[in-house]
């Protein structure tokens, strides 16, 4: 290729409403080669975390179209696809990034919607001191009616209350119209009427509070339309080959640098100490800290918290790197007891933590524990409630590290044994997390819905940690669940009634963490999909009935709706009614069984499952329901 036709290699600015632009009117395409798009919830998010807070984004790659398109292509998902239109340029890289933002700005997703939450609007939980900003993905599901839930989603007055807004909001173009409407829509009911008393005043108030929420709302807006995502362009001359393998060279040589590449620099210059070594040794010494996430965020967010910082990029980045260093030894033996409490409470790895917003206060609070037999075993108590609360209600499901900070803030004055102005000491009820009015325990009609656990999903991991804290002995050969079998690989997500018996049945999603149990892979294979008495008459044959029933136990499976069985002989509808009502009866029983180990873990309580099959026992026959199931 002669020097004068090489392409460019500075790259050159286009803005977000710009891309789009090109989007809408079909001038953009993929190359087929292109995988489809790829990025789970979590990416998205944190992509618009990056566009809505203005942060640098890397660039992407494309190739100018001249009078015919070099490959194969495809259009973005979701994106229009006109007849007629020019194609000008191929994307090269980025698909994932502009892809992600199309979707999520048009708000198109199936079973995910996308807001932004802003703390100062958010009536259903008490306020932090700096106002938070982020965007917050919530699943939807559709009832057998075919409604989506939750219904609150497509509420403007109950996501308000919330403080959320639609993302759609956000979407460049003309939309003034658009999303005045909808902040008129969501205040509809706090609009004053002219016979209420002091008509005019509250009318101000009211306006004033519109107007800042849709200066807030253009605000950010302008953000994101001006938003500038580089790109580096090929002439149109280029060779397919030669396309190719930029394409290539992009996708596998790219390794941007990471905060904590930035913040080890930052250490070495200013302290002279290699921040590598102090981590290896970390590793070395305790290695079981790494089996729950990243080493460097697990040392960056204690080390904030411990400095009274935000357990996030703010605060990692404001935290003296002097000060870190010199507690080092402090922080580290906080990670380690972190890892083994963790253990003890039944959490092995990372692949079955609930949430990681949980580690970094644990360890930080460690550090802060005295040392003292009963104060440290007061500190364990209280830990095990705060966990669990962590893992049982949606305190970390929406701005976890801002909640982190305020809990561990509480949290550390209780373990410290801070007085108030009024003489009295702080407790429990001064941490929000403990506020079960704000942060309910999940009930059991909100376990029933919860997912698969192998996905990442805070109440599906929960779920399954209840039964790893009480051994999730397996069903066979009674082994207790051990984290060298989690890492061998040997324990395998089970469905306790069999997929295909469901499906027979009419059941559309048998995907649900309370027809999950975690069991040995010859377990899984020697199961397959036989109905659960089937299983169980052949156990018992070969050992104790009590002793299997005992195993089943340590998952909280209720037995004796597990037992019905008997599908032999029935017709064909007479067997999906069955199969449809024994299935209901044994979700709906062990609901109520994690529901109540949830009760006692975030009392702080042990749990053995005798105690726990008791108190549901005890508990009075819902007459109404059992009739509606029937």
């Amino acid at each position: 290729m002669r020097a004068d036709k090489l392409p460019s290699s500075s790259a050159q600015d286009r803005s977000i409403s710009v891309w789009f632009q090109k989007i809408e009117n079909s001038e953009i395409k993929l190359p087929r080669f292109q995988r489809h798009q790829a990025w789970d919830k979590n990416k998205i998010t944190s992509l618009l975390n990056t566009v809505i807070h203005n942060l640098p984004l890397g660039v992407t790659l494309i190739l100018e179209v001249g009078s015919t398109e070099p490959f194969v292509s495809r259009y973005l998902a979701t994106a229009p696809e006109k007849t007629g239109s020019r194609v000008t340029e191929h994307l090269l890289d980025g698909q994932q990034r502009l892809t992600a933002l199309w979707r999520a700005l048009h708000n198109n997703y199936e079973w995910e919607k996308y807001f932004l939450y802003v703390s100062d609007l958010d009536s259903s939980r008490e306020k932090p001191e700096e106002r938070v900003v982020t965007v917050h993905c919530q699943g939807r599901w559709n009832k057998k009616d075919g409604q989506k839930m939750p219904l609150w989603a497509d509420s403007a007055v109950d996501t308000l209350h919330r403080g959320l807004l639609p993302i759609d909001l956000f979407m460049p173009g003309d939309k003034a119209s658009y999303y005045e409407n909808w902040v008129t829509e969501a205040l509809k009911f706090a609009k004053p009427k002219a016979a209420e008393e002091d008509y005019e005043e509250k009318l101000e108030g009211w306006m004033e509070k519109k107007n800042a929420i849709i200066s807030l709302i253009r605000d950010v807006r302008e953000t994101i339309a001006h938003y500038n995502l580089p790109y580096l362009a090929l002439l149109s001359s280029t060779t397919k080959d030669t396309a190719l393998q930029v394409f290539i060279n992009m996708n596998t040589n790219s390794k941007p640098l990471s905060q904590y590449d930035i913040i080890r620099a930052e250490i070495e210059s200013v302290k002279g100490e290699s921040l590598d070594d102090l981590e290896k040794a970390l590793k070395a010494k305790y290695p079981r800290i790494t089996h729950y996430f990243d080493i460097p965020f697990l040392v960056l967010a204690t080390s904030s918290l411990i400095q009274d910082r935000l357990p996030n990029n703010r605060g990692m980045w404001d935290m003296d790197k002097g000060v870190m260093v010199e507690n080092w030894d402090k922080m580290t033996t906080g990670l380690a007891q972190m890892a083994s409490f963790m253990e003890q409470e039944g959490i092995y790895d990372r692949a079955r933590l609930p949430t990681n917003a949980v580690l970094a206060v644990i360890a930080a609070l460690y550090v802060q524990a005295p040392q003292c037999l009963d104060a440290h075993g007061n500190t364990h108590v209280l830990l095990k409630k705060y966990m669990w609360s962590g893992f049982f209600t949606d305190r970390y499901e929406n701005a976890a590290a801002s909640s982190a900070f305020t809990d561990y803030m509480a949290l550390k004055k209780i373990v410290n044994g801070v007085t108030k102005e009024d003489g009295t000491l702080f407790t429990e009820a001064d941490v929000p997390i403990f506020n079960k009015t704000h942060h309910p325990i999940s009930t059991p009609e909100e376990l029933i819905r919860i997912g698969w656990p192998k996905r990442e999903n805070i109440r599906a991991r929960a779920i399954m940690a209840v039964f790893s804290k009480l051994g999730a002995y397996d069903f066979a050969d009674g082994t207790k669940l051990t984290r060298d079998q989690l890492l061998e690989g040997k324990r395998h997500y089970h469905h306790v009634f069999p997929d295909n018996l469901l499906q027979e049945a009419g059941m559309e999603n048998s995907y649900i963490a309370l027809n999950c149990a975690l069991i040995t892979d010859k377990t899984n294979l020697n199961i397959s999909n036989k109905e659960p008495l089937k299983y169980l008459k052949e156990r018992y044959a070969w050992t104790d009935e009590d002793i299997v029933q005992n195993r089943l136990k340590s998952h909280l499976i209720p037995i004796d709706e597990l037992a019905n069985g008997g599908y032999e002989g029935l017709s064909e509808e007479q067997k999906k009614e069955k199969v449809m009502l024994d299935y209901t009866r044994f979700i709906e029983k062990r609901a109520k069984l994690v529901y109540e180990a949830a009760l006692q873990l975030t009392n702080g309580r042990d749990i053995v499952p005798s105690d726990i099959y008791k108190a549901v026992e005890k508990q009075p026959v819902d007459n109404e329901a059992e009739e509606a199931l029937v």
